[in-house]
C-alpha cells in the first residue's frame, strides 16, 4: 500500500516538490555558511521523495543547544514560509477524502520544514 501511495504522491507533485528542495539546497551550499542549512533541505527532499511509510524522529542526544540555535535561524531564514505552504496543501488536500492521505504527508513534512535540525527520519 505504501508503495501505491508512493506512486501517486511522486505523480501527483512529489517530485516536483523533490526537485524544489534539491535546488534550493545546491543553492544553500554554495556559501559555506549554507552547508548545514543545505544538507537539511536534503533531509527534507528525500522524505518528499516518497513519504509513506517513513517517520520523523527527534534525536535526544543529539545536537543539544547548536541544534536550537540552527532551528532558530532556520526559521526566520525561510522555514516558516516552507512550512506554512506545506500547511495549506495539506488543508487543501484534505477537503476531499481521497486527498488525506496526501494532506497528512504535507502536514508531516510541515513539522520537518519547521525545525529540520536535531531530527532524523526512519
Amino acid at each position: 500500500m505504501n508503495l501505491l501511495l508512493n506512486i501517486l504522491w511522486l505523480i501527483c507533485g512529489g517530485f516536483l516538490i523533490c526537485v524544489e528542495y534539491i535546488l534550493s539546497s545546491l543553492l544553500l551550499m554554495v556559501t559555506i555558511i549554507g552547508i548545514p542549512f543545505g544538507f537539511q533541505t536534503l533531509k527534507l527532499s528525500m522524505l518528499a521523495l516518497c513519504p509513506f511509510g517513513r517517520e520523523v524522529r527527534s534525536c535526544p542526544g543529539d545536537g543539544g543547544c547548536l541544534s536550537v540555535l540552527m532551528n532558530i535561524i532556520w526559521i526566520f531564514v525561510g522555514g516558516i514560509w516552507i512550512s506554512l505552504s506545506h500547511l495549506a496543501f495539506g488543508v487543501l488536500l484534505c477537503i476531499t477524502i481521497i486527498g488525506i492521505p496526501f494532506g497528512l504527508q504535507h502536514f508531516k513534512l510541515a513539522g520537518l520544514a519547521l525545525t529540520p535540525f536535531g531530527k532524523e527520519i526512519v
